[in-house]
């Protein structure tokens, strides 16, 4: 597994740096603030579904390399984001808590939006991989 993550690494060093950027906010938004709202059903919802796509992102890397096709590892958000947003009422939660919730919903939101485009595209022939596992 830690081969498979390394590579994984190798292949995200390939992407334009603007995409780092835009990882790095995804990953602060679903892997670090959760942390700071443990104690609720939203957080721990969050780390999961970002837990079982990071599964099923490596998963694929192993089979295929770093392809487009690796925005399927997303999935987990199409049940998470509506269920996030039925949370919110007028009057509940409020202060930092509601507000990651819409951290949350906007970014994944708009990754969701990209990744629909990568698996798309992927699915029309673009399956070239930038990195592929065992490369140096």
């Amino acid at each position: 597994m830690l081969k498979i993550a390394i590579g994984f690494m190798k292949g995200m060093a390939t992407l334009p740096k603007p995409l780092w950027v835009w990882i790095g906010v995804l990953m602060f938004v679903n892997m670090v603030l959760p942390f700071f709202f443990f104690s609720t059903l939203e957080a721990k919802a969050v780390l999961a579904t970002t837990f079982l796509g990071a599964l099923t992102q490596m998963a694929i890397f192993r089979a295929r390399g770093f392809v487009r096709l690796l925005g399927i590892g997303h999935i987990y958000w199409v049940p998470l984001l509506p269920w996030l947003f039925s949370r919110l009422s007028p009057e509940s939660p409020a202060g930092d808590l509601r507000t990651w919730i819409w951290a949350v919903l906007i970014v994944d939101g708009i990754s969701l939006v990209i990744d629909t485009a990568d698996v798309v595209r992927y699915a029309a022939g673009d399956r070239t991989a930038s990195y592929r596992l065992g490369e140096p």
